[in-house]
């Protein structure tokens, strides 16, 4: 996996998180530097420490499907992908409607493990892909979750939830991708 593929992966997971600090931003009644960067952290923790539990997990059966690990990563990343999807067009009820508007312990930490169970599949796809520095690609994962998620406090108090769909479904849809180009790669159809 390239680091462009990490940081594709970072993006499509971190989009359920966005999506979530979006309403952050729009429920916030003030918004200041110190908001955004907890509501970052939150999201940008759970989301590397996710992927290393997968991993470890992960750890414990790869020998028994290392002839097929590709098709076990493209079905996680596509079906992670298109549940993506899938809750990005079905009604259901605002986020914002959530107590979204606090930042305390017993609010965001559940926000926080709900939005990164998608990152515990990822975890064993990195595993399965066998040449990931786990380290350096929970850091990434990390980062970019972080800085999404700051941002996204930020743009959904400038702009609302408007864009709150778009980004569950470009975050699937990268996911599926990622999924189909590992087992492309896997079966000697492309080279990246």
């Amino acid at each position: 996996m390239t680091l462009y593929d990490l940081f594709f992966l970072s993006v499509a997971l971190a989009m359920d998180a966005f999506a979530v600090s979006v309403c952050k931003g729009f429920t916030l009644r003030k918004i200041n530097f110190g908001n955004a960067v907890t509501v970052g952290l939150y999201f940008g923790v759970f989301q590397a420490i996710m992927p290393f539990f997968g991993f470890l997990l992960a750890n414990l059966f790869s020998e028994q499907i290392q002839g097929f690990d590709h098709w076990v990563a493209f079905v996680l990343l596509g079906a992670l992908g298109v549940k993506m999807i899938i809750e990005a067009v079905q009604e259901k009820e605002e986020c914002c409607d959530m107590d979204c508007g606090s930042i305390r312990f017993r609010v965001m930490l559940p926000l926080a493990v709900a939005t990164s169970i998608d990152a515990l599949a990822a975890g064993i796809t990195l595993r399965l892909k066998g040449n990931v520095d786990i380290l350096a690609a929970i850091a990434i994962i990390g980062v970019v979750t972080f800085i999404i998620c700051a941002l996204g406090v930020w743009i959904g108090h400038i702009f609302s939830v408007k864009f709150q769909k778009k980004a569950e479904i470009a975050g699937g849809v990268i996911l599926i991708l990622l999924g189909v180009k590992i087992l492309l790669e896997d079966l000697g159809f492309i080279s990246f």
